[in-house]
């Protein structure tokens, strides 16, 4: 494992990050345009799609301010790397997105503007936002970081079509009834179920969903690391075992990256199941018949160890944060309180199948439908936040990228067992514990 160069590169990056942080505005010179850096992260189905979806709004906003904003999409295998860089160089943007979950951990570096009353005040207030969102976008106690801007929050999205031709009537309730389906499911060049396997990311929300399930705390209340916890070794088994022993997902996803393969898996027919956030929009535009796609909470266990959580998600989404030296703040705010208006609100949400994050939106006829309603109930009542400390996000680092690892093997044909497991998780604990 590389558990060594990878934490220790991100723990001196924390350390060393001060307010030191970006701004692409052209300085306080009135007969300067005034300009913006905007770095958006990957919703859709590639970067080229998400520049077709924002820059029409982008566009709008030039109109309506005459401040010009230069857009990077960046995916997410780069992003936290490119984010945690510039708040060291001095070199980025003004605005950008940042995975919810990683809230605490870039708050920690001082480089982000703080959201206090009265800077909410100024793009609106507070209570237009959701509660759930909301609240992940800091450490407790602290003004927040960021704003959401995507809410989101975890499904498992069916092939109607295929669970039919199957004999199968109604999508699983409980992972045994998971794994029994995708079993059934998996024939002929068709698989149950198709995942992520290689990105980082996710395999760690993933830990995190299913760690919840067996009772898992991955940190004390002291802040003290504690993966390698017996319940943290069932979950991640649970979750490499869907390829390596119950043989329902392709070995080919242990070098899944992006959203966008499995999509394409379920809409083309060769996969019947995937576990992903909110992405109706995507799905589309991957091509699927949107009659034959289905939705429903992620499984829980039928006979559920002591100490589990009712969890099926955690608090997904995307933040929007600015860069506290921003040399255009009064723009820069003017750009979180556009992107985080009703209109532009329903317009993005709905394109990309995520949910919106201020209340009114919700009047749309858009998020009336029965699959956003599964990822309301899901957000509002089986979701918790992914642990909100500063080493949060060395911990989805460490933990996702010896998941990916571990899926790398079974897919080399080698054997990842429970000892292994532990083996890895006792290197990430000592990781974390060296960079605290």
């Amino acid at each position: 494992m590389r558990f060594g160069k990878i934490a220790s590169a991100l723990a001196l990056t924390l350390v060393a990050a001060t307010a030191a942080a970006c701004g692409g505005g052209d300085g306080d010179d009135a007969t300067a345009p005034k300009k913006l850096v905007y770095w958006a992260s990957n919703q859709g189905t590639s970067l080229d799609h998400d520049k077709e979806v924002l820059q029409p709004q982008i566009e709008a906003f030039e109109k309506q301010t005459g401040i010009d904003v230069e857009l990077e999409v960046i995916g997410w295998p780069d992003l936290l790397n490119r984010i945690l860089a510039a708040t060291t160089s001095g070199e980025g943007p003004d605005v950008l997105n940042i995975g919810n979950t990683w809230s605490a951990s870039l708050q920690a570096t001082g480089a982000l503007l703080p959201f206090d009353d009265a800077t909410l005040d100024k793009i609106g207030g507070k209570d237009r936002f959701l509660g759930p969102s909301l609240a992940a976008t800091g450490a407790e106690g602290q003004p927040p970081a960021a704003v959401p801007v995507y809410g989101q929050a975890y499904g498992l999205y069916y092939n109607k079509k295929l669970f039919k031709e199957a004999g199968i009537e109604k999508p699983p309730a409980t992972w045994e009834e998971l794994i029994e389906t995708g079993k059934k499911l998996t024939k002929d060049g068709q698989w149950g179920l198709t995942l992520q396997a290689g990105q980082v990311t996710e395999n760690a929300h993933y830990a995190a969903i299913l760690g919840a399930q067996h009772g898992a705390e991955f940190f004390a209340a002291d802040g003290k690391p504690q993966l390698a916890s017996d319940p943290a070794v069932n979950a991640l088994q649970q979750y490499v075992d869907l390829m390596q022993k119950h043989k329902i997902v392709n070995p080919s996803n242990a070098e899944y990256t992006d959203t966008a393969k499995s999509l394409k898996d379920v809409a083309d027919g060769k996969a019947a199941m995937f576990m992903n956030q909110a992405a109706s929009g995507s799905f589309e535009l991957a091509g699927m018949n949107m009659d034959d796609l289905g939705v429903a909470p992620i499984p829980l266990p039928a006979n559920p160890p002591a100490g589990h959580r009712k969890v099926t998600s955690f608090v997904a989404g995307i933040n929007l944060a600015v860069f506290e030296n921003s040399k255009n703040l009064d723009g820069a705010l003017d750009f979180v309180k556009f992107l985080t208006s009703t209109p532009v609100q329903v317009e993005l949400n709905k394109t990309y199948g995520s949910l919106p994050v201020v209340k009114d939106a919700y009047t749309d006829p858009a998020f009336q439908g029965e699959d956003v309603k599964v990822f309301q109930d899901t957000l509002g009542n089986t979701a918790e936040p992914m642990p909100q400390v500063p080493q949060e996000s060395q911990f989805e680092t460490l933990i996702g990228t010896a998941m990916k690892e571990m899926f790398a093997d079974v897919a080399a044909g080698k054997s990842v067992d429970a000892a292994s497991i532990k083996s890895q998780l006792v290197q990430a604990d000592e990781q974390l514990a060296a960079g605290s």
